[in-house]
């Protein structure tokens, strides 16, 4: 698989596959989509859905998928594999598959996930899709296992958990450009008072200092953040035998 996330969540088996499996909760906290709908199916067939992302107000992009799970396993662990298709043309994501795994582990649950998508547009979306659609796939994705992570782990709705990581980048940015511009330098030498003459020659660095402390510090407990997240895959990492199973759903 093209991409990989991986994290450890400390909540029950149970909770974890029914905020990821219900559409209503998926959609919740995962960034990239806005609806997820269940389509009707005959028994014993596999889920068929409709997923859909908003990019602007007036432009949405949707697609069709087919996803299978398998909640009981030998081993403990649960699987869910989906193949996925859009029709847009606007969409660089053509069609792909991935799968989630579900790992007990202790008091709480290892959940992963590999994917890959084949990209459309030729040699433009090909180069368009590794210098800045890939990158921003796998950061979404992993943004959104550590939102995940803290509405299951502390009570943290995905609501709040954006609101959140909205407001610690605004603070990042407004310090950066308050450091970066002559009234950062004012508000330092206010600050140090009647030390402001002696140690003027201070300033550049200091104000350096509070740049990376803005730009570098880790985020808030409260605050969902990618870097949480294990991004490489282990050596024996392989799509489960579901997936196979599974037609395109084009």
């Amino acid at each position: 698989m093209g991409l990989y996330i991986e994290t450890r969540i400390r909540a029950t088996l149970d909770d974890l596959w029914a905020r990821t499996q219900e559409p209503a909760r998926h959609q919740r906290w995962d960034l990239r989509f806005t609806e997820i709908e269940y389509l009707p199916r005959a028994a014993g067939d596999p889920q068929r859905f409709r997923y859909a992302t908003r990019l602007l107000p007036f432009v949405t992009i949707a697609g069709t998928g087919v996803s299978a799970g398998e909640r009981e396993r030998p081993d403990g662990t649960r699987t869910s594999a989906l193949r996925f298709a859009s029709p847009h043309p606007l969409s660089l994501l053509a069609e792909g598959s991935g799968y989630w795994r579900y790992v007990p582990d202790g008091d709480g649950v290892r959940f992963l996930t590999g994917y890959d998508y084949r990209p459309r547009w030729g040699a433009f979306g090909a180069l368009a899709d590794r210098l800045v659609l890939r990158p921003l796939m796998g950061w979404a994705t992993a943004w959104s296992f550590d939102r995940l992570r803290l509405w299951l782990e502390r009570g943290i709705t995905p609501e709040r958990a954006l609101l959140n990581w909205l407001a610690e980048l605004a603070v990042r940015a407004l310090v950066v450009t308050l450091a970066c511009t002559g009234l950062g330098l004012e508000s330092l030498l206010l600050l140090l008072g009647p030390f402001a003459a002696s140690t003027a020659y201070l300033c550049p660095l200091l104000l350096s200092v509070v740049v990376c402390l803005a730009l570098f510090t880790a985020p808030l407990a409260s605050t969902p953040a990618a870097r949480r997240c294990l991004r490489t895959p282990p050596a024996h990492a392989r799509a489960p035998r579901v997936l196979r199973s599974l037609e395109n759903p084009r």
